[in-house]
């Protein structure tokens, strides 16, 4: 049986093409997960219209990333944080604490994209680089000082 791959399958092939498979492994595994289409024309115009729509939201997200990042550029936030008498913090600021001061300020962004290499464990301002898209990145001025 001929299907059409809807993604890359490891010992397939790679998306869009179309290889030839056992009917059992087409019938009971590939098709009902999603994996591949049969192979014919409807099917093949249906995975083309797919991959237009794909690309359309792509854009759009990075489109939207893009006006993100040129606000984002121009905020900073300030962190108070408890220190000891020789300005030691206690504990430290993560990136969860950086995402709940943004979202303060009116932007959501999730701490998962916040890209700290490691917490923050001293007084100072510190620029954060925010990951929005795949080929987008902004960068946010945090403040930490004491309480």
């Amino acid at each position: 049986m001929k299907v059409l791959l809807r993604e890359d399958y490891k010992g397939l092939g790679e998306a869009g093409e179309i290889v030839k498979v056992k009917d059992g492994f087409a019938r009971n595994f590939l098709i009902p997960k999603g994996v591949a289409f049969l192979a014919t024309d409807q099917n093949k115009k249906r995975y083309e219209n797919d991959l237009k729509q794909k690309g359309w939201k792509q854009e759009r997200d990075k489109i939207h990333a893009e006006e993100l990042s040129k606000t984002l550029e121009n905020v900073s936030c300030t962190i108070s944080v408890q220190v000891d008498e020789e300005d030691k913090l206690f504990g430290s600021v993560t990136s969860q604490n950086i995402a709940d001061s943004l979202e303060e300020q009116g932007h959501k962004i999730d701490k998962r994209k916040i890209l700290l290499e490691e917490p923050i464990k001293a007084l100072g301002i510190y620029s954060v680089p925010i990951k929005l898209h795949a080929e987008v990145e902004a960068s946010v001025k945090v403040w930490v000082v004491k309480e």
